[in-house]
């Protein structure tokens, strides 16, 4: 039992990282969406290739507000830091009760 306690920590471990590395990600196209980003920068190209198909779903069901406004950053952020509150501890505790 305790494997699949260790398991649960080290998984909840990885998707607290993961989901840190992406909200990092989204605030990096966040900015660089001031500026006018040289399109053909490799550096863009992920940003924009690693965040859109995410965004594109949000923008999708919400759409831009007052001003052409564009919230689908703002909105994913909160729901990874909402994953980050909710989903981590939870696995954190349910490996903590099975070992």
């Amino acid at each position: 039992m305790f494997m699949i306690s260790n398991f649960l920590l080290a998984l909840a471990k990885l998707i607290d990282f993961v989901l840190g590395a992406y909200m990092w990600i989204i605030v990096g196209r966040a900015i660089i969406s001031w500026v006018n980003p040289d399109p053909y920068n490799p550096i863009v190209r992920f940003l924009y290739e690693v965040t859109e198909p995410v965004l594109s779903r949000i923008r999708r069901v919400i759409p831009a507000f007052i001003g052409g406004m564009d919230l689908s950053p703002m909105i994913l952020i909160l729901a990874i830091i909402f994953l980050q509150s909710f989903l981590v501890p939870t696995l954190k505790q349910l490996a903590v009760t099975m070992g």
